[in-house]
């Protein structure tokens, strides 16, 4: 791998076609086709719009079911003569938002003054679509990648990638690089290094009874929950936090509930730090009040260690093409997990966070600069015709 970019023959990635308005026509009906993680045939509908997008540009295209309750998969061979015999560039995204569908009618597509708003526009539309742009460009001007180029697209990230990991893995295997076009972060940074995510699943078990009759012979999971939730929260560190984001108990106003279900995210900078917290939320385990607790340890992505020779040969390249663009690229850890967790802890060459400018992502403001469509494009055809 290489770690600067130049031309190859007098072909300049950098002076390729973007078209800003072309590229948000295009990208509009990506993002008018919600995809919540939760509905799998909504997702399905999403890789099977782009999968159409790809087989148009005379990609090999392959359709891959849904597994998990989960919705489809979508991989896609850039034409490339070394396909299989020598190891290329993999380019992982996922399709799932957060977004329940209907979410359009609250974050409506529109651009305004340099901004496009919309449900994954940021996380992860807006990037995926820009890489696919590179590649099709890079193809429409005749020329050819060093490396072949496949794109994998997944259901399920939103939620831990429970089904699609091994796939991911498996794909990334065969690869001399990954690249994730995962939303840049605020200052435009890239991603090199992940910290490990765990989620957790807890539960308590009480007694009923009725609540304004016999109050008192009664042992609520609710209350017990709500006190564990305090407990749980207050054990966060710089180094490892745990945070409650569902919960689910209840029916009637007038019962006692009996059980209470809630999940815990974790995120931990080392492997250390995440053993040590399993450690710690297990031993809390236990009846208490008369109410038991227990933790059910959920999806984890791994820890992808900062540092690694690859990942820094990879941006030397990245931060090559982005000085001839006009901008410093920069590169630092971060702690919100990506399927970059996975490639990254496999010792595979992973560049994340490459994807376009925005805020507002998991929000009803998620939106992002329209300009970087074009600046993020350029990255992409840049280190498609730089690795090597």
């Amino acid at each position: 791998m290489t770690d600067a970019v130049t031309t190859t023959e007098g072909r300049d990635p950098i002076a390729l076609p973007f078209d800003e308005t072309d590229m948000l026509a295009r990208l509009r009906p990506w993002i008018e086709c919600e995809s919540p993680t939760y509905d799998p045939a909504a997702v399905s509908r999403m890789m099977d719009l782009a999968a159409r997008d790809m087989k148009a540009m005379g990609w090999e295209v392959e359709v891959i079911p849904g597994s998990g309750g989960f919705g489809s998969s979508v991989r896609a061979k850039v034409p490339h003569p070394d396909h299989g015999k020598v190891p290329g560039i993999m380019v992982s995204g996922h399709m799932d938002t957060v977004h329940p569908v209907g979410t359009l009618q609250k974050n409506p597509w529109r651009v305004e003054n340099g901004t496009a708003w919309g449900p994954g526009i940021q996380d992860m539309k807006g990037g995926n679509f820009v890489m696919v742009e590179a590649a099709r460009l890079i193809a429409q001007a005749g020329w050819q990648t060093p490396l072949p180029i496949t794109f994998l697209f997944t259901p399920d990230e939103e939620v831990g990638t429970p089904a699609t990991r091994g796939l991911i893995e498996d794909e990334a295997r065969k690869n001399a690089a990954v690249l994730l076009p995962e939303p840049a972060l605020r200052n435009g940074d890239a991603v090199i290094g992940r910290f490990a995510i765990a989620r957790f699943n807890l539960r308590t078990e009480g007694k009923p009874s009725h609540a304004g009759w016999l109050l008192k012979e009664g042992r609520s999971a609710i209350a017990e929950m709500a006190r564990r939730i305090l407990e749980i929260e207050a054990m966060t560190s710089d180094d490892c936090t745990f945070s409650v984001g569902v919960i689910h108990a209840g029916k009637w106003v007038n019962c006692v509930s009996s059980t209470c279900d809630a999940e815990v995210l974790s995120m931990a900078k080392t492997q250390a730090d995440l053993d040590g917290g399993v450690a710690a939320l297990k031993r809390l385990e236990g009846e208490r009040n008369g109410v038991a607790f227990t933790v059910a340890r959920g999806v984890t992505r791994p820890v992808w260690p900062l540092g690694q020779a690859g990942d820094q040969r990879l941006l030397a390249v990245a931060q090559g093409v982005a000085k001839r663009i006009g901008f410093q690229l920069g590169a630092q850890p971060s702690g919100g997990g990506s399927d970059g967790n996975f490639t990254g802890a496999l010792g595979i060459p992973t560049l994340d966070s490459i994807g376009v400018r925005g805020e507002g992502l998991h929000t009803l403001g998620e939106r992002i600069e329209t300009a970087s469509l074009v600046e993020r494009g350029k990255l992409a055809a840049g280190l498609f015709m730089g690795i090597r």
